[in-house]
């Protein structure tokens, strides 16, 4: 395959206009927070983040390449097919439910990360566990999407795939260094519409190439290989089930995903924010979704692909930069190209801000450095953003099984934060001991499991479970589903269990050694911190706050004025006299 220099040029061109986006993103909004909170305008970007900008910068941390390359893949793959092409209407749910559920009451108390709400009700050590799976599904996501770039840049301009990752993790990490939310949203505007424009363009001219049968037809028969709408068999019932569940509810508590939420000007704007999202993901993967028809109606031996097919050269995971390449004139590879690089950045950009973001405040700020400057905390977070910046493109060069690592991270964001959230937000009564316990269950339930991807053997044999070519098990039984109640129900059960020893008196107040019942003042509560302030929240649309017991409420948050205005509360105000 010759090298394509017009194709290296259209690259080139595409990153540094990205860049120069960022750059001007950031200086039109350089001054925003000087007041003493431009940390916290870097993180949600002074919430005033609009509904277009928003609407978009939402949908194109969903629309990665990992998004469009898998939905593609699986919709080509033999006897999985549409079918099992779960992302598009997965995430698409996840970001309803969370519009429903999830965004007033994380917007409505002013938060600025996802861990606030665990750091104020189980202490900063319980956010420093939850930052753990939460760091690891950011960089892993992060690595593997950069990694599959380096893969179809190389298909397509047939370049070396390690200076292409290296030079798309630069220029992500360099407009969120200069930037921070600022300059991901406004670049995410441009990324979207590329990856809107170039896989449309593209789609036309692919399925008019000779060599690919009508899609209509190979959707129901067939023809080159089994129908590309695909099946789900008896005995997959509860393994699609379980999947479909993990990208759902699994979608929802990612720090991506509430740095856009807590960046809005209200809460009511993050709920629209999240449903505008929602139709965005769906109508992006449908190019997708017609690129992967397209792959499995194709004759390979009569394009320059040549023989055996992608799917028997195991290069079903790129697909889509294979059908770009072989069933597209060149110029129109080039508008996929960069629609794929687009995509990538847009997903990468959100995922290193997210982390840097809950590191500098949940662990340096919150946890270490209360009284930090804000400064001081600017500075961290640029420093942070570099080094997962250069992380994420380590692990995508050097790890062999990146993805592996990504889907094992991504299920502990399913099974140990997504309980844990919906207890600190919904479930009264709930402590440190409960949210341990069900971190644990959880963490063992999974790893137990096995994870196929990093050829690891389970420990657990479930009901149904069948040796693959590799000898390793997989598992058929819901898991991963199973793994998450029992961590959600004894979050719940040993929480309570805690509050009744301590509270009746079977346990001595002394053995409470987290502060998480019965004592006087809590050594893990960050009362210096500010967790929560009055201009960060609309009062119509505050949600109710029960602060934990026998701590004050002026001790809890620091917009006092918010609850001195509510004063029809006899209960507000006898805490606060106490």
């Amino acid at each position: 395959m010759a090298f394509h220099v017009e194709g290296l040029v259209a690259i080139v061109v595409f990153y540094l206009a990205i860049l120069a986006v960022g750059i001007w993103a950031a200086w039109k909004t350089k001054n925003t927070g000087s007041d003493g909170d431009r940390s916290e305008a870097i993180i949600v970007g002074g919430r005033d983040i609009g509904l277009l900008v928003g609407g978009f910068t939402m949908t194109a941390t969903w629309v990665g390449g990992g998004y469009i390359n898998g939905t593609a893949e699986a919709v080509y793959v033999p006897d999985y097919g549409l079918a099992w092409a779960q992302a598009p209407i997965g995430y698409s749910l996840s970001l309803v439910l969370g519009g429903l559920f999830f965004a007033k009451p994380m917007r409505s108390k002013g938060y600025v990360t996802m861990l606030d709400p665990f750091q104020q009700l189980y202490g900063k050590r319980m956010g420093g566990l939850l930052f753990i799976p939460a760091l690891m599904g950011e960089m892993f996501w992060a690595a593997a999407i950069f990694s599959a770039l380096g893969a179809t840049i190389s298909v397509i301009i047939d370049i070396n795939v390690n200076i292409s990752v290296i030079i798309s993790a630069l220029i992500a990490t360099m407009y969120t260094l200069v930037g921070g939310l600022y300059s991901v949203a406004y670049t995410d505007v441009v990324q979207l519409f590329c990856i809107f424009l170039g896989l449309w363009i593209s789609v036309p001219f692919a399925m008019s190439h000779p060599a690919v049968t009508d899609i209509g037809l190979t959707a129901v028969h067939k023809v080159h290989q089994a129908p590309w709408l695909g099946s789900i068999n008896s005995l997959d019932v509860y393994t699609w089930l379980d999947n479909f569940l993990l990208l759902t509810l699994g979608g929802i508590p990612w720090q991506a995903y509430f740095q856009r939420v807590l960046s809005s000007s209200s809460a009511t704007y993050a709920q629209v924010l999240s449903f505008l999202a929602a139709f965005g993901c769906l109508v992006m993967a449908l190019p997708a979704v017609l690129i992967g028809a397209i792959g499995a109606s194709t004759a390979w031996n009569e394009t320059e692909y040549g023989v055996p097919d992608p799917m028997s050269k195991k290069e079903a995971d790129m697909i889509l930069p294979i059908v770009l390449q072989y069933l597209c004139p060149v110029y129109i590879s080039f508008f996929g190209l960069g629609a794929v690089s687009a995509a990538v950045m847009s997903s990468a950009d959100s995922s290193i801000l997210s982390a840097s973001s809950m590191f500098a405040r949940n662990i340096y700020q919150l946890s270490f450095r209360q009284n930090a400057s804000d400064r001081e905390i600017v500075w961290v977070m640029r420093i942070t953003v570099f080094l997962f910046g250069a992380s994420a493109t380590a692990m995508a060069l050097l790890a062999s099984s990146v993805y592996g690592l990504w889907y094992l991270s991504s299920d502990l964001v399913y099974i140990i934060i997504f309980p844990q959230l919906l207890c600190v937000l919904f479930i009264k009564g709930t402590n440190t001991y409960g949210a341990i316990a069900g971190y644990l269950f959880g963490l063992v339930l999974r790893i137990t499991g096995g994870e196929p991807y990093l050829y690891l053997q389970p420990l657990i044999y479930y009901p149904g479970c069948y040796p693959d070519e590799n000898n390793i098990y997989i598992q058929r039984f819901p898991f991963k589903t199973l793994a998450m109640l029992t961590s959600f129900f004894t979050n719940i059960l040993v929480s309570y269990l805690a509050k009744y020893l301590f509270e009746s008196g079977t346990l001595p107040p002394k053995l409470d050694f987290l502060d998480a019942v019965v004592a006087r003042y809590s050594r893990e509560h960050m009362d210096k911190a500010t967790l929560v302030k009055s201009d960060n929240i609309v009062l119509n649309e505050l949600a109710p706050v029960n602060p934990r017991h026998s701590l004050t409420l002026s001790s809890t948050f620091t917009n006092k004025e918010a609850f001195n205005y509510v004063d029809s509360s006899p209960e507000l105000s006898n805490t606060e006299d106490n």
